[in-house]
Parts: C-alpha cells; sequence; structure tokens
C-alpha cells in the first residue's frame, strides 16, 4: 500500500551531532510517507532540533515556535520540539507552548513514529527520557546523499566540565559496538561517501565493544580504513584528556585520516582550566599539540575558546592569548561564558562584567583571524586534493573541501562531484580558496 504523501521541515540547531540527528529523524519519518522540505508552510510537521549549550537557547526556541503557531492554526500540522532544550526544559515547554504537540529529547527521537500515531489520536507527547535500549539498534539504515557524511560513533559526555549541559541533556558516554559502526559505514560508503566524519560529544573516549573487548577510538580508524571507497576519514569533538598514543599514533600511520584536529581546550589558564574542571593543565595540552606534530608534521589544529569565565583576570586572560600564539591555530570557534541552567559554573561568584568578556573576546578573536588569513595564504601555491562536493557560486563553479577543511572553489565539469582532485590554489578569497585543476588552465583562461 502506498502511503499518503507528507512532509517534514527540520529545523537544525548547534553541533554537527544535530545535523547527524536530524538526518536520522527524516530517516525514521520516511516509512510513514514523509519527504523533507525547505518550507514549513509547505509541511505537515515541524521539528525543531534544538541545541542548549548556547546562553539564551530557550529563548531562540519559543521565539521560533511563536513564529510556527499562526501557522499551526490555519492547517493540520504537528509540531515537535527535540533536543537538547527539550531534554532540559520539555516540561517548561508544554506549559508555555500549548500548541506544541511533541517534545522529544536526543535520546528517545527514533519512537517519533509512535509518537505521532498518539499525536494523531489526540494526545500530546512528553518524553525525555534516558531509554534503555540504543536508539541506533532501532533506526532504519541512514540514507546516504553526497560524498562527504556524518557518523556518529559516541554520545553522551562523562567529563563534568562546571560550564557544560552536555551531561545533563545526553546522558552518560556510551559508544557504540564497532560491527554496528563499521555496518553503518560501509552503507554510507555504498551510497557515494568518499569521506566520513565520526561524530561524538566526547569522541575520543569512543571505547565500542568488539568480540575481544573494547575498541579505541585510532583502533576504530584503523578498521574504518580498510573500506574499500572510503578516502577521508575525520572525527570531532575531542578533548585533550583521550588523545592516547594508539590515536596520536593513526594520525602518523592511517593516510586516510585527514590533517585537520579540532583539539578544544577552553582556556590557556592552569587556574581557569581547574575551575572549569577540564582535567588538564596548559602544559599537557601543550605537550599534547607537540606530540601529534611529531608524529603528524603537517596537522594543522582548532579549538574551542571561553572568555570570561568566573574569575577570569587579566593575567588568566593573557595566558589564554600566549597560548593561542604559542599553538598557532588554523581556525578556532570563540565564545563569551554563558551561565547554562543546573552547571556549577552558573552559581559560582566573581562573575566577570560584559563589557569586560566582551573586550576579550574581540582581542582573542582578532589574534584566531590573523593566525586564519595568514594559514589560509599559505596555502596559495600549493597543490591540495580536494573532495568535491557540490556546485559552487558562479556558472561552471565547483566547490570541495581541502584536507584542512578549507573551502575550495574550482571551474570544473560537474560530473567530478563525489571525486577526489588535485587542485592548484591560486587565490584566498574572503572565506575560502581559489584553485585550477593542473592542465585547466587555458580553459579557465579562455572563460
Amino acid at each position: 500500500m502506498t502511503l499518503p504523501a507528507k512532509k517534514v521541515f527540520i529545523r537544525t540547531y548547534g553541533c554537527q551531532m544535530n545535523v547527524y540527528d536530524s538526518s536520522r529523524m527524516a530517516d525514521d519519518l520516511a516509512p510513514l510517507g514523509y519527504a523533507t522540505t525547505e518550507n514549513p508552510e509547505d509541511a505537515d510537521m515541524v521539528i525543531l532540533n534544538t541545541c542548549h549549550i548556547r546562553e539564551k537557547a530557550a529563548e531562540k526556541v519559543f521565539s521560533d515556535l511563536g513564529r510556527l503557531r499562526p501557522l499551526k492554526a490555519e492547517k493540520d500540522l504537528i509540531i515537535a520540539v527535540a533536543g537538547c532544550v527539550a531534554q532540559a526544559e520539555g516540561a517548561e515547554i508544554m506549559a508555555r507552548a500549548p500548541f506544541v504537540d511533541i517534545v522529544v529529547g536526543p535520546q528517545a527521537y527514533h519512537r517519533l513514529p509512535q509518537m505521532i500515531g498518539e499525536v494523531n489520536a489526540k494526545r500530546r507527547i512528553i518524553d525525555t527520557e534516558f531509554p534503555v535500549e540504543s536508539k541506533f539498534d532501532l533506526l532504519p539504515a541512514p540514507r546516504q546523499e553526497g560524498p562527504a557524511a556524518f557518523l556518529s560513533v559516541q554520545e553522551g559526555c562523562d567529563k563534568f566540565c562546571t560550564f557544560c549541559v552536555v551531561p545533563y541533556t545526553r546522558g552518560a558516554e556510551y559508544s557504540r559496538p564497532v560491527a554496528a559502526v563499521l555496518k553503518e559505514a560501509r552503507g554510507l560508503v555504498a551510497g557515494g561517501a568518499r569521506e566520513l566524519t565520526l561524530l561524538g560529544q566526547n569522541v575520543n573516549a569512543y571505547h565500542g565493544a568488539t568480540d575481544n573487548g573494547a575498541s579505541g577510538l585510532g583502533a576504530l580508524i584503523r578498521e574504518l580504513a580498510k573500506i574499500d571507497g572510503l578516502a577521508r576519514i575525520r572525527y570531532m569533538t575531542s578533548h585533550p584528556r583521550d588523545m592516547d598514543a594508539a590515536l596520536i599514533e593513526a594520525h602518523r600511520d592511517v593516510p586516510q585520516l585527514m590533517p585537520f584536529l579540532h583539539l578544544p581546550v577552553q582556556a590557556g589558564s592552569d587556574r581557569i582550566l581547574k575551575a572549569m574542571n577540564r582535567g588538564h593543565t596548559r602544559a599537557d595540552y601543550l605537550r599534547t599539540v607537540e606530540t601529534l606534530r611529531k608524529h603528524r608534521p603537517d596537522l594543522a589544529l582548532s579549538s574551542d575558546f571561553i572568555v570570561g569565565f568566573p574569575g577570569e583576570t587579566d593575567a588568566d586572560f593573557q595566558d589564554t592569548m600566549a597560548l593561542a600564539e604559542e599553538v598557532n591555530y588554523a581556525q578556532c570557534f570563540t565564545f563569551k561564558y554563558s551561565a547554562r541552567p543546573g552547571t556549577p559554573a552558573s552559581t559560582m561568584g566573581d562573575q566577570v562584567p560584559e563589557d569586560v568578556a566582551s573586550e576579550r573576546l574581540t582581542r582573542l578573536q582578532a589574534l584566531i583571524a590573523r593566525q586564519q588569513r595568514a594559514f589560509n595564504a599559505a596555502s596559495v601555491g600549493c597543490t591540495f586534493d580536494v573532495l568535491l562536493t557540490g556546485t559552487g557560486r558562479n556558472p561552471g563553479q565547483l566547490v570541495g573541501k581541502s584536507p584542512y577543511l578549507q573551502a575550495v572553489h574550482v571551474v570544473a565539469d560537474p560530473s567530478l562531484i563525489g571525486r577526489i582532485v588535485p587542485v592548484h590554489i591560486t587565490n584566498l578569497e574572503t572565506n575560502s580558496l581559489g584553485g585550477v585543476i593542473p592542465g585547466t588552465e587555458a580553459q579557465v583562461a579562455h572563460q
């Protein structure tokens, strides 16, 4: 029997894990006849897949819900709030937005089809429990579109950094069994993926079950590298405490593992790192960076920084600036501290004034921007293997990703999408690189 065509609009906030979760929700709804749409006005169901990391996350959700309310009044529309805001503030969402039909946490979205049936029976559903079963075991196989894919291998976190809500919204660390990861990876590659990014809130804490015990991330990467057709492997987000020798050696030994690593440090001051409960010192982090670069000299690094953490002094901030100068990052994500309800840091005294935190953020961002420009400028004149992922901004142009995750634009035939081709980098653009495929220079000049 053919199910009637329906449409679902999914708005994704936040991290790559949420992007992965949104795609899996779409997969989960496909057997019910739902196809995705980019327009909420066309949808029979709207899902807001939320993130709770930054300040005022819940207010943004309520603002978006307010814009959906008139649409709900006009048509038969199911509205669901998923993700970390749903997990943390599900009861408040139900109370403040009575037109919301479903609130579902990130561990329970595999039960969406059942929830829709209950909504159709005129019930409102809230499911923010941490189920015993793994959602990954109950979801359909992912549908692969395009040459790059995300693959979730680990979820949750046991680190309990004092600023972070992840342990409360995503739960304890869970690693998928190696066999399940390899099966999904083979399916993605069979569907056309040439590059896989392994995801986890604390991905390098991975300890997936095997027939002989457990496997770390380094060993998993070596197994993935054996899959025919898989040309590139990345992973994020990692924690400095879990950069073990096996993983560092994989950076040296596995050519499919790209020479770009996101390794968040958050601060450069030992006093602040201790207050954050990061579990490592400034020297620990710098030793890890040194070892990584010894094993993989062409490695480029990115990081996360929080400025204005409670109690941060000018001297503490100068330590952060000095660490950033010493490491010399290719790019970074920088934030002002924002108190997350329920976290230990939110009740700490000596909160940094907003204007001081803003000034520090501006200075750090200026430093990182200089480093990123210098890194990208040094790429001009190099030839990179670029994975072409789609069409570019201009006619005849394709866009791809360098080994260092830089966007690269090149004039090329669309038949090359999905291929890895050498590109000679010729110019630095605002937020990307431009280049030519060797041997096509005359064609480009003619155009």
